[in-house]
């Protein structure tokens, strides 16, 4: 088995299509059918399910495909620790965080990007849920998550320390109040974030202890439908403060504590424990530990 071959059988995975995949490696569709039929042949299993178009798998090529992607994130990183032998802090760094994750990296981004402008930088979009994982496999160098993993092969940096802020539009019932309690809620439509994170869960939780009806009749997929959707007074909401700061501070949104829901979140930027770093990676947690200040 060749190197080349699972390449091969990865970008044909990912692209869903043979056809595609010849146009992105710039070989030619009989040379990829090919390579995936001798990759077939070798390890004595079919693949792909060629009786569907949409490039399905199957359950062996399933099996195959998170090998591929491995042997690819090692590829990766020899060729960025080689470069880096040549040419010191070049190379790329990828960081995953959701949505509102990216937002506590963009002072770090701005001083590493004067520090190291030769190295290409990446925040790439993941569920918080998934990023302690893709760290550990190597398909990301650190990652940015609200809760600590429990996992001995990943270590931590607290990087910021924010909170979740109930939020409601100046005009709302509750913009006077200086506290409200879960109770206060009545029928009061909450606008939701659909994305599973531990915070969500405690909100809902905590709503669950009081029994008290969480009135979730509206989901949205970003922290910024949400704001837009509070401003607009059709409810109210739970974000990360941070997120929400500049209203704030503008008056376009009122936040009002929870006497419940005192949701602290500590923002932390997970490494592997014991993996090889590359330099690029190492130096952006050397800035992190020199310049966070995790009480802002």
């Amino acid at each position: 088995m060749e190197l080349s071959q699972l390449t091969i059988f990865l970008t044909v995975a990912s692209e869903k299509s043979f056809s595609r995949a010849a146009n992105k490696l710039d070989r030619t569709q009989p040379a990829i059918s090919l390579a995936v039929q001798r990759l077939e042949h070798e390890l004595g299993e079919k693949l792909l399910d060629r009786s569907l178009k949409d490039g399905t798998l199957t359950d062996a090529g399933k099996i195959v495909l998170g090998y591929a992607q491995k042997f690819e994130n090692l590829r990766r990183e020899l060729k960025n620790s080689l470069t880096e032998l040549r040419h010191q802090y070049t190379g790329k760094l990828i960081i995953g965080a959701n949505e509102s994750g990216a937002l506590y990296l963009l002072s770090h981004i701005c001083k590493f990007r004067e520090l190291y402008p030769g190295v290409k930088l990446e925040i790439r979009r993941a569920l918080s849920r998934n990023i302690p994982g893709e760290v550990l496999d190597g398909s990301l160098d650190l990652g940015v998550v609200s809760y600590r993993p429990g996992d001995r092969n990943l270590h931590s940096l607290v990087i910021y320390h924010d909170a979740v802020a109930f939020i409601v539009h100046p005009q709302h019932r509750f913009a006077k109040r200086k506290q409200i309690s879960i109770r206060d809620f009545g029928n009061e439509v909450v606008i939701a974030h659909n994305i599973a994170s531990p915070y969500r869960q405690i909100v809902l939780d905590a709503f669950q202890k009081h029994r008290v009806m969480l009135n979730m009749a509206i989901e949205m997929p970003t922290v910024e439908t949400i704001k837009k959707l509070v401003e607009s007074q059709m409810g109210v909401a739970f974000v990360p403060r941070m997120c929400v700061q500049s209203e704030l501070a503008a008056g376009q949104l009122v936040e009002i504590p929870v006497r419940e829901l005192p949701v602290a979140r500590k923002i932390q930027l997970v490494h592997p424990s014991h993996r090889h770093q590359s330099h690029a990676a190492r130096a952006f947690l050397d800035l992190i530990k020199s310049t966070a200040n995790p009480s802002v």
